[in-house]
């Protein structure tokens, strides 16, 4: 089991990127995958989750209404849409994925059960 995070880069504020978490060694679409952040000095977050079981993705309060996530089964991808981008959305964002699958979906998980974790990509945004 593999995830490879990508889309980090230095932006301004207001501006938008993607990140992309390309799953391997399993189906997306049969477990959560969710992204978590890591901002200096500060502790891990989660910012968003999606799992086929829930009827909507879970979003942070931090990133509603900016942040969107989204999944791409035929490419095994989980994206994550980062719009109107802050300076204190600067971190080390990471993909996760837990071990085994729930019909509750993402709820069913604490950070803890995050099994898989990708390797971190870095956004920094500029004020």
């Amino acid at each position: 089991v593999q995830l490879q995070a990508s889309g980090g880069g230095l932006v301004q504020a207001g501006r938008s990127l993607r990140l992309s978490c390309a799953a391997s060694g399993f189906i997306i679409d049969d477990y959560a995958i969710a992204w978590f952040r890591q901002a200096p000095g500060k502790e891990r977050e989660g910012v968003s989750c999606i799992s086929s079981s829930d009827g909507s993705p879970y979003v942070a309060d931090s990133v509603k209404g900016r942040f969107t996530i989204s999944s791409d089964n035929a490419k095994n991808t989980v994206y994550l849409q980062m719009n109107t981008l802050k300076p204190e959305d600067t971190a080390v964002y990471y993909c996760a994925a837990p071990a085994w699958s729930s019909v509750n979906g993402c709820g069913a998980y604490d950070e803890g059960d995050y099994d898989y974790w990708g390797q971190g990509t870095l956004v920094t945004v500029s004020s």
